[in-house]
């Protein structure tokens, strides 16, 4: 089944590359190609496998730990909602920030029902997500160069929450929405492709980096929740244990990962993440043509 040393290792690994923009799913599938480990690397392109009751509780935990750096500002999402649909008006930033989420999140949330499984099981191999990989860094790297504004100098969320709400229609809502479907191919990263997207609607990197985020949390959170029956179903027998075990490992390296990064955006751009996954993508494909292929 799985140790509970791959146990940490990926849940360390899915708490950073959930949110730093370099693939999480890339990196989950190319690591145990690279150590070796072929009982989880044959597992995340089965139909039915341990390795999806596994994966329920990284997002799980990872979704947590954005929750909890960012609860002030979903309690006042939240209130914001409720607030707008009493008065049938939307008229705060608070509420024109969830209603932007809401619309955002739709069409990942649909696509991801339908299209999740099935790419996962076409995608999920070491060849295919190093070439993401470094499509998702040629991305960035254009994004950020193309697209880039002047950082915002460390400023306060309440106004990252007044400068989404001006700076973003519904429309470019929907179309960073869309930009996270990029993230069911292995080697994309959802917060990668969602900040490019919200540079392009006119955000700054910081503003960008925290609507990714809070974006991210309703997804990560519902593809977590959608696969729990499987991690207390059959596929969870002999491996709820060290799923518990990567579960936390995830949310604390999330909630770390997440602390560091929104004060790195303050005033940092995407390009170290896109010279990252370029040489990545270069050194497997180096390593794999050593190794004569890149089978499991």
């Amino acid at each position: 089944m799985i140790s509970y040393f791959q146990a940490i290792i990926l849940g360390l690994l899915q708490g950073v590359t959930e949110l730093f923009p370099i693939s999480s799913l890339g990196h989950t599938v190319v690591l145990p190609w690279l150590f070796g480990w072929h009982n989880i690397l044959a597992n995340e392109t089965k139909g039915e496998s341990f390795y999806l009751a596994f994966v329920v509780m990284l997002h799980v935990g990872t979704a947590l730990a954005l929750l909890l750096f960012y609860r002030n500002t979903w309690l006042r999402i939240i209130k914001g909602f409720f607030s707008s649909v009493a008065r049938q008006k939307i008229d705060t930033p608070d509420a024109r920030l969830a209603w932007l989420l809401i619309l955002a999140t739709i069409p990942a949330g649909l696509i991801g029902v339908i299209f999740e499984h099935k790419l996962r099981v076409i995608f999920a191999k070491p060849l295919d997500a190093i070439c993401f990989l470094a499509i998702n860094g040629v991305i960035l790297l254009v994004g950020d160069r193309l697209l880039h504004h002047k950082p915002a100098g460390g400023e306060a969320m309440d106004n990252t929450v007044s400068h989404v709400g001006k700076a973003l229609t519904p429309g470019k809502a929907i179309a960073i929405g869309v930009a996270q479907v990029g993230a069911l191919f292995a080697g994309i990263s959802r917060s990668g492709v969602t900040m490019v997207s919200g540079l392009a609607s006119g955000l700054n990197h910081e503003d960008a980096a925290r609507f990714s985020f809070l974006l991210a949390t309703p997804i990560i959170l519902a593809a977590g929740l959608y696969k729990m029956p499987d991690f207390f179903g059959p596929l969870g027998d002999g491996v709820r244990a060290q799923t518990l075990v990567a579960g936390v490992v995830a949310a604390v390296a999330a909630y770390f990962s997440v602390k560091f990064l929104d004060r790195y955006f303050r005033d940092k751009t995407l390009r170290p993440f896109a010279i990252y996954c370029l040489v990545a993508a270069a050194v497997l494909l180096l390593v794999g043509l050593a190794r004569g292929g890149f089978a499991a």
